[in-house]
C-alpha cells in the first residue's frame, strides 16, 4: 500500500513538471537569466528533470515556447491592469505594466518587435480598445487612437529589443549614457543645436518617467481632439 502511494505521488509530480505552465515557467527563468540564445530544449529537459519527447508534446518548436513565454507575461499585465480603474487610468496601467514587464524581461521586447501582430500584442490591442470605448471615444475614430497607442508600445518593444542585442550586458546605464551625452556635446552647435542643449539631461534621464510624458501627451491628445472626457 505504501508503495503504491509512493509511485502515485511521484507520477502525479512528473505530470505536475511536465505540464505546458511548468514548461512556460522554466523558460521564463531560463530567459531572464541568460537570454533567448540560452533556452533550449537541453537546457529546458536539464532543468525539468524529464526528457525532451515530454517538452516536445506541450510546444512544438523553440518559436512556439517564445511565444508562449511572451503570452504569458502580458497577459500578467492585462490580468493586473484590468483592476476597474476607470479608463484613462487604466490605459496608463496597460502602458506602463507593458513597460515595466519589458523592463524585467527584454526578450519580450524582442518577440513583439519581431512579430507586431503577435497573439499577445493583440491582448494589449483588445485592452486599449476597450478602454477607448469606455472613454467615450466614437466608434469610428477608436481604431486610429488604439493603433497609436499600440504603435508607441511598439516603438518601446524596439528600443528595448535593440538595446540588448547592442549593449553588452552588466553595461552601467549611466555611464553608457554619459559616453553617448559626450560625444553629442561635440556635435557642430550650428548643426545640432537641440542636441547639444539636451546632452546633459540624457544620463540621469528616468526612462519611466520619459515614457509616462509620452503616454500623457498621446492620451491629452485623444481627449481634446475627440471631445470626451
Amino acid at each position: 500500500m505504501v508503495a503504491m502511494a509512493t509511485k502515485t505521488q511521484r507520477a502525479e509530480r512528473r505530470t505536475d513538471a511536465l505540464s505546458k505552465e511548468r514548461i512556460v515557467e522554466a523558460a521564463i527563468d531560463i530567459l531572464d537569466a541568460d537570454g533567448e540564445g540560452a533556452l533550449t530544449f537541453r537546457a529546458l529537459t536539464a532543468r525539468l528533470a524529464t526528457g525532451a519527447g515530454a517538452i516536445y508534446w506541450h510546444v512544438a518548436n523553440k518559436g512556439e515556447l517564445l511565444a508562449a513565454t511572451t503570452n504569458d507575461v502580458i497577459a500578467r499585465v492585462m490580468t493586473e491592469a484590468a483592476d476597474g480603474a476607470e479608463p484613462r487610468e487604466a490605459i496608463r496601467a496597460i502602458a506602463l505594466g507593458v513597460f515595466d514587464a519589458l523592463d524585467a524581461h527584454p526578450w519580450v521586447g524582442a518577440q513583439l518587435s519581431r512579430e507586431p501582430w503577435h497573439s499577445a500584442m493583440l491582448q494589449i490591442f483588445e485592452g486599449f480598445g476597450e478602454q477607448l470605448e469606455a472613454l467615450g471615444v466614437p466608434p469610428e475614430e477608436q481604431f486610429d487612437c488604439a493603433s497609436a497607442l499600440l504603435n508607441y508600445i511598439l516603438g518601446l518593444a524596439g528600443q528595448y529589443a535593440a538595446g540588448a542585442a547592442r549593449v553588452p550586458e552588466g553595461t552601467d546605464r549611466t555611464a553608457f549614457l554619459a559616453s553617448v551625452a559626450a560625444q553629442w556635446s561635440q556635435l557642430d552647435e550650428a548643426e545640432y543645436p537641440f542636441i547639444r542643449r539636451v546632452a546633459v539631461q540624457l544620463p540621469d534621464h528616468d526612462d519611466r518617467e520619459q515614457f509616462l510624458a509620452g503616454l500623457n501627451l498621446i492620451l491629452t491628445g485623444i481627449t481634446a481632439t475627440r471631445d470626451v472626457s
